[in-house]
């Protein structure tokens, strides 16, 4: 190993150890090593400030960088948890799940995992709070991701049942129990208002958007998230949409899709053939299907 190599990892090891509880570089890391000492062996003091005063600097822009990047990704859950239970969450989940990336953009990407697996942190409202993680991340993940060029009318048309339709790799579709979708988008005009008279209102508004959906009884939603001309949008979906799409999305043949989307259905026999007409050539216009 070079000795660039090593004193870059060193550095990187120093500068991404967690901070305190006072949000300042520990004097010794949790493997044993003592910043103080490491500091000294990696940068040199000024006139004004030591080797790990200069070095906590760095590792605190970290972190105040990271926490900054999480809080604009899930500030629907934000509002869902208050601001103390959210800043505990995402120190605790930051802690467990550093950041392996070179972009900050996947950051939230084990937090539904995460939570599953910590679900105390999401009580009372477990559910409205996972609901709002899920499709939290899914904006990301339709904002952020690749698009492939269209199928065009004569290769739609030329389909059978053993065919399988690819489609755009941002799309995704969610099964929720609140409408979130609706919760979140009511946050975000609430943030971005210039007739917020102070925080202080701005807040209480928000905890009353919150309160409102979570006193709904919880029902099944189904919803697409997708994106259009760099802007992501939500579509509500049927039963047999969510279920058709959600086997087209996992590669199966469109009959075996079919199939799938139909068990059960309240739709009758004879205007089944009219709705997925209907719904391809709805889905082909927002440009979904992809060659």
């Amino acid at each position: 190993m070079s000795d660039l190599l090593e004193l870059q990892r060193r550095f990187a090891a120093a500068v991404m150890h967690p901070l305190t509880k006072n949000e300042t570089m520990p004097r010794r890391r949790r493997d044993g090593v003592a910043n103080t000492s490491e500091a000294a062996a990696l940068i040199k003091p000024n006139d004004r400030l030591t080797g790990f005063e200069r070095l906590e600097i760095y590792n605190r822009q970290y972190w105040f960088r990271l926490y900054t990047s999480f809080e604009e990704d899930f500030s629907g859950l934000r509002a869902i948890m208050g601001s103390t239970r959210f800043d505990r969450l995402m120190r605790d989940f930051l802690t467990e799940c550093p950041s392996e990336s070179f972009s900050l953009r996947n950051l939230g990407s084990q937090l539904e995992k995460w939570l599953l697996a910590h679900p105390a942190y999401l009580e009372p409202r477990s559910q409205l709070a996972l609901d709002m993680v899920r499709l939290e991340w899914a904006h990301i993940e339709a904002f952020d991701s690749g698009e492939d060029p269209l199928l065009d009318a004569d290769d739609l048309a030329s389909i059978d049942e053993n065919s399988r339709l690819h489609l755009q790799p941002y799309l995704r579709v969610l099964e929720l129990h609140y409408p979130v979708e609706d919760l979140l988008i009511e946050l975000r005009n609430e943030a971005g208002s210039s007739d917020s008279s102070s925080n202080n209102a701005s807040v209480a508004r928000k905890t009353r958007h919150v309160r409102r959906v979570a006193m709904l009884p919880p029902e099944q939603i189904f919803l697409a998230v997708h994106r259009h001309q760099n802007s992501v949008y939500y579509k509500r979906l049927d039963r047999e949409d969510f279920r058709l799409l959600q086997l087209l999305l996992s590669g199966a043949p469109i009959g075996q899709a079919i199939d799938f989307a139909f068990e059960d259905s309240v739709i009758p026999e004879d205007a089944r053939g009219p709705w997925l007409q209907q719904i391809f050539a709805s889905w082909s216009t927002f440009g979904w299907f992809t060659q």
